[in-house]
């Protein structure tokens, strides 16, 4: 009796640990399932916002809303310029000459109207109104292959005017390529989402293409150097892509 009582309780004790050995391999399958699912989610999160850095280089972040262009009205409505915007017509087959000035440092430019009517009309309006003077240059950006001022936000942070939205993008290189004293204009995720922000290249620079690119404008026609030793003052907190160590203002713009 006391021998088929213990085999009972061995034989129970089998069970049992069995039982919790294909609990917990249970229990670890499950786990190892849901470690590779949130790897797998962490890695598209990561893929995702890699995508967009790299769409979203020059953006002028303006308010413009990108979901609502699912609908054919908002499409519609998304490819034409706010009232204010002047006509292309004023800058085609135009030439303008001038002076950007920057912390009391004059660089020569020039805008292409032939090539960029719509763009170059946009900133001779915005040099005449005297716009840009005050306004900062709050990015900078300096890596391999990329290097870059934008300056021409409304308020400084990097934010556009919601209610000055123009396009289309013209006059973009079909490599990529922005030669060093490029002034091209920052947009957002739209190609009918230009505003007042410009930026110029202190050296070849590449963008990607498969948005539409960046207007090319015009160039700078002498004192590059003002930027590139702008870039050699470094960045903020020693990043590669912010706020420039010195804050650069627009003294003046002037456009003939």
């Amino acid at each position: 009796m006391v021998t088929s009582n213990k085999s009972s309780r061995e034989g129970k004790a089998r069970v049992a640990r069995m039982e919790a050995n294909q609990a917990l391999h249970t229990e670890q399958i499950h786990r190892r399932k849901r470690d590779n699912l949130i790897a797998l989610i962490a890695i598209c999160a990561a893929l995702a916002i890699a995508v967009v850095l790299a769409l979203t280089v020059f953006s002028a972040k303006d308010s413009t809303d990108v979901a609502a262009e699912s609908t054919p009205s908002a499409t519609a409505a998304a490819q034409t310029n706010s009232p204010t915007v002047p006509l292309a017509d004023t800058a085609a087959g135009k030439t303008f000459t001038g002076t950007l000035t920057l912390n009391g440092k004059p660089l020569g430019v020039s805008l292409d109207g032939a090539a960029a009517p719509q763009a170059a009309a946009v900133f001779k309006s915005l040099a005449d109104s005297d716009f840009m003077t005050g306004k900062t240059c709050h990015r900078l950006a300096d890596t391999t292959d990329f290097g870059v001022l934008q300056c021409g936000s409304l308020n400084g942070d990097g934010q556009g005017d919601p209610s000055y939205q123009w396009g289309p993008v013209e006059n973009t290189p079909a490599d990529g390529k922005y030669p060093a004293g490029t002034i091209a204009v920052a947009r957002a995720s739209t190609t009918y989402s230009n505003g007042t922000q410009f930026f110029i290249t202190f050296k070849d620079t590449i963008l990607p293409q498969d948005t539409g690119g960046y207007t090319i404008v015009g160039k700078v026609t002498s004192g590059i150097d003002v930027v590139t030793d702008i870039a050699k003052g470094g960045i903020a907190d020693g990043a590669t892509d912010g706020a420039p160590s010195t804050k650069v203002t627009i003294d003046s713009f002037q456009l003939k």
